[in-house]
């Protein structure tokens, strides 16, 4: 068997190992070391942000459901309450429509009022114990949101835009309008019927 050549296994056939280079000095790690540490820190406090604004948008969120369905709650009755107003009104006709006490008269109509003077207050209170009211308006400014004009009528003794008589009142539900007031309101006087108001008052 034939001896191979010495070339072979001279230093120069080996793969070399490559030299390490530099390590680098302690000023430079701890340089690395603190861009790195506030790279992170601001990706800590910019995740921080993120999660704050979403805790804020859920929070946000679930009081606006709970207000919602507060409302909901309140307000589902809210045709109901509205046709009960409407029968609270025709009762309260009823009894205006029934002569005024006057001596003398029928017991079974003086027992008749008092039966329905105390249905009516009754009524009344139940509808408030469940957020049910009604209003007067009369001798109240006129308000759109709550009153609705059905007439105008020239006045003396009421400043113009003045409620002076309501046809029926104002309900509302929770502070919310359910029906408006039916009203009548003042405006000023021509200037005739004034001249004949100062006449009748010399």
């Amino acid at each position: 068997m034939p001896t191979p050549p010495l070339s072979e296994f001279e230093p120069d056939a080996v793969d070399p190992v490559p030299e390490a280079g530099p390590l680098p000095s302690a000023e430079a790690v701890m340089q690395a070391a603190s861009a790195r540490i506030a790279t992170l820190e601001a990706e800590l406090a910019e995740m921080r942000d993120r999660w704050m604004r979403s805790e804020a948008e859920m929070q946000n969120v679930r009081h606006r459901a709970r207000r919602e369905a507060d409302e909901a709650r309140q307000f589902a009755v809210q045709g109901f309450a509205r046709d009960i107003a409407e029968a609270a009104e025709n009762l309260r006709r009823g009894l205006d429509s029934l002569p005024p006490p006057a001596a003398g008269e029928s017991e079974i109509i003086a027992r008749l009022r008092e039966g329905f003077a105390g249905i009516e207050r009754g009524f009344t209170a139940a509808l408030e114990r469940h957020g049910v009211r009604s209003e007067d308006p009369t001798g109240a400014p006129f308000d759109p949101n709550l009153h609705q004009a059905m007439a105008e009528q020239e006045s003396i003794e009421h400043p113009p835009g003045t409620v002076i008589q309501a046809w029926t009142p104002a309900w509302t539900l929770h502070a919310r309008l359910l029906r408006p007031a039916m009203v009548v309101v003042a405006k000023a006087p021509t200037a005739e019927i004034a001249a004949q108001r100062l006449d009748t008052t010399a």
